[in-house]
């Protein structure tokens, strides 16, 4: 693995746990319920969506840029299903979301799905930039190489 899927790779797996609690806080606080009641539940997401974002964005960042059919942030929108269990089993009532939203994320009920980098933590914001520019460098180098452009 390349020197940026490592650091993407790693920045990631530090800030998911976090980035599940905040999502299922916030959904808490805007329903009017308590967190406390949900915090095992919260921890067990938490770990289990780092399992799964670590094993898939490692699967993902290990593919040459060519083969990659995904991206990074498809990984992480992926795994709001954990905090979606957790707020689904609290009871808490789906929110209203976009035409957009609900076409493109249709069992994100609680529109938990990040849009950047910062929307999962502002500490990814810069691997994932970098990262998004070297595999775009990379592309177009390769494209350049074939003589396509």
């Amino acid at each position: 693995m390349d020197e940026y899927s490592a650091e993407l790779l790693t920045s990631t797996d530090r800030a998911v746990a976090g980035w599940v609690e905040r999502c299922i806080r916030s959904r808490l606080m805007e329903a009017g319920e308590p967190f406390e009641p949900h915090r095992v539940a919260t921890a067990e997401a938490g770990v289990a969506a780092r399992a799964q974002v670590r094993a898939e964005l490692s699967a993902l960042l290990e593919l040459d840029v060519d083969a990659q059919r995904t991206n990074p942030l498809a990984v992480l929108r992926r795994a709001v299903a954990h905090p979606t269990a957790v707020l689904q089993a609290a009871g808490v009532a789906p929110v209203a979301r976009t035409e957009f939203d609900v076409r493109a994320f249709p069992e994100d009920v609680y529109n938990l799905s990040p849009a950047t980098w910062r929307d999962v933590a502002e500490e990814l914001h810069e691997p994932g930039l970098i990262w998004g520019a070297w595999k775009a460098k990379t592309v177009l180098d390769r494209r350049r190489a074939e003589g396509r452009r």
